[in-house]
């Protein structure tokens, strides 16, 4: 065998090998993680919302600032202070008055489950209970000598409710000559304008540092998923930067100086993040503990201002709070000119996109694309599908037409089989001198295949991270094409009520997909090797088992690309015979 051919069976054992270490990881750590994180989140939103039933005959009780107070409800923490309603098509809340604090915050386009009567997604809940998630922007006095509002100040606001393209303007005055005020907007989608004045009517220049934070108390699963990215990032003078819950609870605190950019917390499908317009911050990760539960901070520490006598400054921060879709996010990456509205840098890597962004991105944004087009997100995926296929068709075709050939050869692989069958290196070395005769490469087949499990990793980190496609129906019993297919042959597809273990989870879809592998691996030649007969005949049931717990979007693609495969083989299969007839008629005259 010469070096420059190549070994189709070690090409095939290497490609099992890879595809089995990638499937059984999904299949054994990743998803039974995802079904108990699922059922936790449920229990958390029915003990919460058991616990507001019982409002009006709970006792209020005081709680200081940071610390933990169980007997508190989430709906008493609200009522512990006045506050400016949120109202707009998106969001859904208020700002507390007492600290000028983002505490409470749910998204009204997005639901926490299925059901009809699931919940919104809540994502800012107020200080003093296991849940609490809120922001906070204000001021800092470096020398001590100016009184700046804190955690306890109340301020006075103009308005009882914020809305879409209206401001609220809160103010407090010290009591010794300066006046702090907030002015708050909201536009139509998930950011919040923080425009903050420093008035100063004394006849002495101060000194005032402007901060903003955003605290949550979080208990990080102990299994995080190793595909995605949840907790602090930032994109710091241009470039994007991850710090895990992990690395601030055991390597201690991440600090940047003199930087710029933005920066907060990602959860899967949430984002809270501050946006200050200072040139130079000093932004801080950091971890602390209290009452027996983690706690993280991100903050900024901006420029001290110096507010000369009876004059005013001027400092403006943003605050996205809301969910990860990339159109909303490409929108302030890009910012608005004729609205003086400044571009935020690489907002859109927010989303983990992964190491395949190049891929990943495009496809997201082509699928939201086509379901505009078809208002289905499973329909989008076929388009998807078609044109995948369609970029590799040059390679495909020549794939197809290599196996035509293979299958014509058949014949003499038996011969040579029955010659040699008692020396397999000799076996080996003719069959290769006969696909080198006949100008063919047996590994030709593969390459179609290893050139798309790229698309299939990034389609699989689209379904798996983008909001758009979470809770996405596509027809009949698949309501979540990012969750798996919730139909099972050992439940007789819901007739028996238990609930199978383990590898016990066979769909409709997955055995859709088994049966187009079948179909497609009987278009193939048989291996002249038993033992890879063999594994060719097992392989579609060996990935019916591994696809079964995977998203059903990806098993959508998977299928339809098969049913094109084979639609492809068959004509080009009855096109080579043709050809082949005329040959040998052509011959035979």
């Amino acid at each position: 065998m010469t070096p420059e051919t190549p070994d189709y069976k070690r090409v095939f054992i290497a490609l099992l090998l890879a595809s089995v270490v990638l499937f059984a990881w999904q299949a054994k750590v990743e998803w039974p993680r995802r079904q108990q994180l699922a059922q936790l989140q449920q229990q958390v939103t029915k003990k919460r919302l058991a616990e507001e039933a019982k409002v009006a005959q709970e006792t209020p009780a005081k709680t200081t600032e940071g610390e933990e107070n169980p007997a508190l409800t989430w709906q008493q923490r609200i009522n512990e202070s006045p506050r400016v309603a949120i109202d707009s098509s998106e969001l859904h809340g208020s700002i507390s008055l007492k600290g000028a604090r983002f505490d409470d915050l749910t998204l009204k386009k997005y639901k926490e489950t299925l059901d009809s009567d699931s919940p919104n997604v809540t994502l800012f809940s107020p200080n003093g209970g296991e849940d609490a998630y809120f922001a906070q922007i204000g001021f800092v006095s470096p020398d001590n000598k100016t009184k700046v509002p804190d955690q306890h100040t109340l301020w006075q606001a103009d308005k009882k409710t914020l809305a879409p393209g209206e401001t609220v303007t809160l103010r407090w005055n010290n009591g010794e000559g300066v006046t702090f005020v907030q002015a708050i907007s909201l536009d139509e989608h998930y950011m919040f304008s923080i425009k903050r004045s420093i008035e100063n009517h004394t006849g002495q220049p101060i000194s005032i540092l402007p901060y903003a934070y955003i605290n949550r108390t979080y208990a990080e699963p102990k299994q995080q998923s190793a595909v995605l990215h949840q907790g602090p990032l930032g994109v710091m003078d241009g470039s994007l930067s991850e710090v895990t819950y992990k690395e601030l609870r055991e390597k201690g605190n991440k600090i940047y100086e003199n930087a710029s950019g933005w920066f907060g917390v990602t959860d899967k499908y949430w984002l809270a993040a501050l946006i200050p317009s200072d040139a130079h911050d000093k932004i801080t990760f950091s971890y602390y503990s209290a009452a027996g539960h983690d706690r993280y901070q991100t903050d900024y520490l901006g420029d001290a201002i110096t507010v000369a006598p009876n004059a005013t400054a001027e400092n403006e921060t943003r605050l996205f709070a809301g969910a990860k879709e990339i159109r909303v996010l490409d929108q302030y990456a890009k910012g608005d000119t004729a609205r003086h509205v400044a571009p935020i840098p690489l907002f859109d890597r927010s989303i983990d996109f992964g190491m395949l962004y190049f891929l990943t991105r495009p496809m997201l944004l082509l699928l939201t694309s086509f379901h505009a087009l078809v208002g289905n997100f499973g329909i989008a995926i076929m388009l998807l599908t078609i044109v995948v296929r369609i970029l590799l068709y040059p390679l495909a075709n020549k794939s197809y037409h290599a196996t035509a050939k293979m299958r014509d050869l058949q014949p003499e692989m038996l011969k040579l089989r029955e010659r040699y069958f008692d020396d397999q290196i000799t076996l080996q070395k003719e069959t290769m001198a006969l696909y080198k005769r006949q100008k063919l490469n047996p590994a030709a087949g593969c390459l179609p295949v290893l050139i798309q499990m790229p698309v299939f990793f990034s389609l699989y980190k689209v379904l798996y991270v983008a909001i758009e496609m979470r809770q996405a129906p596509f027809f009949g019993w698949i309501k979540d094409l990012s969750a798996m297919d919730p139909s099972n042959l050992f439940t007789a597809f819901g007739l028996i009520p238990w609930q199978p273990w383990g590898w016990m989870q066979l769909g409709i879809l997955p055995m859709l997909m088994c049966a187009t592998m079948i179909i497609q691996m009987r278009q193939q030649p048989k291996p002249a090797d038993p033992t890879q007969a063999r594994m060719m005949t097992y392989m579609p049931y060996f990935m019916l088992i591994i696809f079964a717990k995977m998203p059903a979007g990806l098993i959508v693609y998977w299928t339809w690309s098969n049913i094109i495969s084979i639609l492809q083989q068959r004509v080009i299969t009855k096109h080579h015979e043709f050809s082949q007839a005329r040959k040998q008629r052509k011959a035979a005259a």
